[in-house]
């Protein structure tokens, strides 16, 4: 680990509100989703207590090599834990988390109990996951300006308990989406096993392992020892392989995961919005995703406007019109195809089989 990057961001990053921000809020909830009535207000006073991470470790350090970080968005892996609720505010954190709990669903064969949208249910998560205070330390924290996720399905996504014990709550896997948080919001000192668990190698070291019918050696395998609910750490999601172990006996085990967008878009996208069909509500899922594709393609496109320079022939000008919209065009291409198989570490594996990695096993 090295000390955590201590630039603070610029005042054009944070709440999605703010001028040179992502994307408000939507106004409109989708059908069939009702306000909780009888919560409390979100207030960052009371409510957060954030305190920044004192370390970080690089993508380099897992073994990436430059040319594989260079189009992401930022080259962190993941932070020591850091607080960001106050007592108080894990308090509210839990109640809501067990107030979305009848609205589970199961994410095909990765996840049994997971809910996403709770955003559109409850003003004090929704509050919570935009809240600028957050926002800042995690620009802070990956060395690059972010906003929370132009997608709200990929904010606040809660991680529950499966129904049987020694079955993993979320297999080894690399996120949907580039930047997030993990947040234990039950709490994670008194739960037998459950660890939230990071594999300190590369996706493509993870592959081979899976094909060898293998998981990652517990010596390659690191718990973060969170300081009680409402602690986190700030992931670079899609490159770092991780997983919710598996608890030892019955208990209640919830974590939250927020998301987060890189406000330069000329990196990779870095998304996989067609794992998320059959997952998420396609009620919300398609114009979230059109809205995702839509913002990254018009700052693409923005760019090559201020940007495009004379002299160049019509083969240039067209291979950078192509890539401006690529994103749009791959949203297209993957909306009128059939999805994959979700993707995981676990295919090759017996699924009713989770020996021991020799740690209290832990998510995201």
């Amino acid at each position: 680990m090295i000390p955590a990057p201590v630039n603070r961001p610029s005042e054009t990053s944070g709440f999605i509100g703010r001028p040179g921000g992502a994307l408000p809020f939507p106004e409109a909830r989708p059908p069939g989703y009702e306000w909780f009535d009888d919560e409390p207000a979100f207030d960052p006073d009371r409510h957060l207590d954030v305190q920044p991470p004192g370390e970080v470790v690089m993508l380099a350090e897992l073994g990436y090599d430059e040319a594989d970080f260079a189009p992401t968005a930022t080259p962190v892996a993941f932070s020591s834990p850091f607080r960001i609720l106050s007592d108080e505010g894990a308090a509210v954190l839990l109640d809501v988390a067990r107030r979305l709990r009848p609205f589970k669903a199961r994410a095909r064969e990765r996840i049994e109990n997971m809910v996403r949208g709770g955003c559109h249910r409850s003003r004090w998560l929704r509050d919570l996951c935009l809240a600028p205070e957050v926002t800042d330390v995690m620009s802070a924290v990956y060395g690059v300006d972010v906003a929370p996720h132009t997608m709200p399905v990929h904010l606040g996504h809660l991680n529950y308990e499966p129904t049987t014990v020694g079955e993993a709550v979320d297999k080894w896997h690399h996120d949907t989406l580039a930047l997030d948080y993990v947040m234990p919001v039950s709490d994670p000192r008194t739960l037998p096993g459950g660890r939230f668990e990071v594999f300190l190698g590369t996706k493509a070291e993870a592959a081979e392992l899976a094909t060898a019918g293998e998981r990652p050696p517990t010596d390659r395998v690191q718990a973060p020892e969170f300081g009680g609910p409402g602690w986190a750490i700030a992931l670079h999601g899609n490159m770092v392989v991780h997983r919710g172990g598996p608890l030892d006996e019955p208990a209640e085990r919830i974590t939250m995961v927020n998301g987060y967008v890189a406000l330069d878009r000329s990196g990779d996208d870095q998304s996989r919005s067609q794992d998320l069909v059959g997952v998420d509500d396609p009620a919300v899922l398609a114009a979230e995703w059109a809205r995702h594709a839509a913002w990254r393609g018009v700052g693409r496109l923005q760019d090559l406007l201020d940007t495009l320079p004379y002299g160049i022939d019509e083969a240039t000008a067209a291979d950078l019109l192509e890539a401006a919209v690529v994103d749009v065009r791959r949203a297209v291409d993957e909306m009128r195809s059939e999805p994959p198989p979700i993707e995981h570490y676990e295919r090759h594996l017996d699924a009713e089989s989770d020996p021991a990695s020799g740690l209290e096993s832990g998510d995201a």
